[in-house]
């Protein structure tokens, strides 16, 4: 097993601030990139004031905090992040994206680092691919909101070594998560499960079976879920909903995966949730 010392996120934006915030109070030093100036700017300040609500509340002493924010970097270019012994990918659920940042992490990124993404449904055999170091690859989905949820969901590609993927273990414990594993199938297990129940709340809504409000309160107070399905999907954002659902649809080619077009026709319209001001539910 390998020793990880410094962390690396790309992306400032709700997950990888989640993370960076996370490893940060778990010891460990973190350079965080954003192709956004503005996204960094704020994803410091959310950290920051973060780190301070937790002192108001008695969650750890002040000295621990500026500790903690005192092993948080912020870099502007992604070659910043060459000597980090892991580096976490948390932007946005574009195969694409994720592909480009891959390629350039394994140019730039010293050889025996390991390279981890947060996709929440994207093939890590497929990333892997993306490099010359496929065996130091894995996934580590990170539920949202970071600092809160439990889980942390560890992918292993085809050609993952098992020392990456007890490394990416042993991180996420070290962050106080439960690591689970799932196999590299579309969606894994998290959103395998939840994806297809939030997309037939959505067709629930697009049938007139009932109202947003009513979907939401049978689902909470019929099954004891703390989140209806659509003010979930509202939090997570209708665009990362989509790109699942689709991801799902196309991976596997069962009809039972498609999505509603209800949901596709609201991120067509930009109404993407909560980030937003806008999805099922006004913010």
């Amino acid at each position: 097993m390998l020793s990880v010392n410094s962390i690396g996120v790309l992306g400032a934006g709700q997950m990888g601030r989640g993370i960076a915030q996370v490893a940060i109070l778990s010891g460990h030093e973190v350079s965080l990139y954003d192709a956004f100036p503005e996204s960094l700017d704020k994803g410091f300040s959310f950290i920051e004031s973060q780190l301070k609500r937790g002192v108001e509340k008695g969650k750890w002493s002040r000295d621990f905090a500026d500790e903690a924010l005192g092993r948080l970097q912020i870099n502007k270019t992604l070659e910043e992040l060459k000597n980090c012994d892991l580096i976490v990918e948390a932007a946005t659920e574009n195969k694409e994206i994720k592909f480009k940042l891959f390629q350039e992490c394994d140019q730039l990124i010293k050889r025996e680092a390991i390279l981890v993404s947060n996709t929440s449904s994207i093939s890590i055999t497929e990333i892997a691919a993306q490099t010359e170091r496929p065996q130091q690859v894995a996934g580590m989905h990170f539920m949202n909101p970071v600092p809160v949820m439990k889980l942390v969901e560890g992918i292993r590609g085809l050609e993952t070594s098992n020392e990456t993927f007890e490394t990416v273990a042993s991180v996420a414990e070290k962050m106080g998560k439960v690591f689970i594993k799932a196999n590299d199938v579309p969606g894994f297990a998290v959103n395998r499960i939840l994806m297809p129940m939030i997309n037939e709340a959505v067709y629930a809504l697009y049938e007139g079976v009932a109202s947003v409000e009513d979907i939401d309160n049978a689902m909470k107070l019929g099954t004891n879920q703390p989140m209806g399905p659509l003010q979930l999907a509202d939090f997570i954002g209708l665009d990362t909903c989509l790109a699942i659902m689709e991801v799902l649809h196309d991976g596997l080619g069962d009809t039972k995966y498609r999505p509603c077009p209800l949901l596709k026709k609201y991120v067509a319209a930009r109404r993407f949730g909560k980030k937003s001001g806008r999805g099922f539910y006004e913010y």
